[in-house]
């Protein structure tokens, strides 16, 4: 039996985090996998079947840490990613996989006589920023995947994207697209389940966004548009399930602009569907998207979903009930305005999930030298 480590910062909640433990869950008979985290402590590590190893270089989550320490840890881990490799990874496994940009992808890059793996699950171009540090890292991790065996990406968007970007001469033939795996039956089964449904009204349109407080997610943006409508006596209500680094602006924005009783972060949640479930409408209105994990969620659930033009696009493909705006606030405000209107019909149609495909892909790369 073949040994995988996966490698991935921590397995808080996040769509990559989701994706990792649905296909480890999945692997599991077929692979003696083992994932390795930076961080521990990670809500979706209750979440693994006991087959599956778990190792962590800190046994605390990254919330746990100071402000300082914020700082400090990251460049630790950049600066010894070979001793941590040497220490953690090295001769242990025949297939280690990097499931995250960032540090992991740095870590996992070295070791020898053993299959290297990145997934890549964002747009590198809009991850990585303008400026100095953007150009050193661009530099750094250009001489970083060109030691990698395969490069999965989780869009065709994002691997134009990352060529586009990086310019590595013949690594095409490395190159692999492979949508997000997600377990249909762990979706429906939590949303069955009655958890706090009641938190969202029943007497006025509801919508509904799963994401993290991070400035791709345009949360912000989204307030904006949602003041304008209800300026307009266009009654409705905004649900966000997530946390991370903005909240506390988010917050600030929510207040400034008096819409607390119609805009809610409703926070972390360890089981968002009964929630989704119960909404009028799925909105992903982020600035960029790797594959956008949540649509599947939301289409297994047959919602009504609206995205803006990302790569997020390429999930909603074959999906009826759906709405896809211009990427600007006014094309958002525009858009939603016409569905809370009624002017917009979505077809009812039910679309049967299914993406076991997604997994004899994953295999194949496992397998094939």
């Amino acid at each position: 039996m073949k040994r995988i480590v996966f490698g991935i910062t921590s397995l808080t909640l996040g769509g990559a985090e989701r994706v990792l433990v649905d296909i480890a869950n999945r692997l599991k008979d077929d692979y003696d996998i083992t994932i390795f985290t930076i961080y521990g402590k990670g809500i979706f590590e209750y979440e693994l079947d006991k087959k599956i190893k778990i190792i962590s270089l800190y046994n605390f989550s990254y919330n746990e840490l100071s402000k300082s320490n914020k700082k400090i840890i990251p460049i630790k881990v950049l600066n010894c990613g070979k001793s941590i490799y040497k220490k953690y990874i090295e001769g242990k496994y025949d297939i280690q996989v990097s499931f995250l940009e960032g540090p992991i992808t740095r870590i996992f890059q070295y070791g020898e006589n053993v299959k290297k793996i990145t997934w890549i699950h964002n747009d590198i171009s809009k991850v990585f920023g303008d400026g100095l540090k953007a150009k050193l890292k661009l530099s750094l991790d250009k001489s970083i995947y060109k030691k990698y065996d395969k490069l999965v990406f989780v869009s065709e968007d994002n691997k134009n994207e990352f060529n586009k970007l990086f310019k590595i001469k013949d690594i095409e033939e490395k190159e692999e697209v492979i949508y997000n795996y997600l377990d249909k039956e762990k979706v429906l089964e939590k949303a069955r389940m009655q958890v706090g449904q009641e938190y969202i009204s029943n007497f006025v349109p509801s919508l509904i966004t799963i994401a993290r407080l991070v400035p791709q997610k345009a949360i912000d943006r989204l307030i904006n548009v949602h003041k304008r409508l209800i300026d307009e006596n266009i009654n409705h209500n905004i649900y966000v399930i997530g946390d991370g680094p903005e909240k506390e602006n988010l917050i600030k924005q929510i207040k400034e602009l008096k819409v607390e009783d119609t805009f809610k972060l409703m926070g972390k949640r360890e089981n968002p569907y009964p929630y989704l479930k119960k909404a009028d409408y799925f909105v992903l209105l982020s600035k960029f998207e790797g594959y956008g994990m949540v649509i599947d969620e939301a289409k297994i659930l047959n919602k009504n979903i609206i995205i803006t033009k990302t790569a997020a696009i390429e999930a909603v493909k074959g999906y009826a009930r759906k709405l896809i705006l211009e990427n600007t606030e006014d094309a958002i405000y525009e858009g939603l305005k016409q569905v809370l209107q009624g002017n917009v019909i979505f077809d009812e149609s039910e679309t049967e999930f299914n993406n076991d495909n997604l997994i004899n892909k994953i295999k194949a790369i496992f397998e094939n030298n």
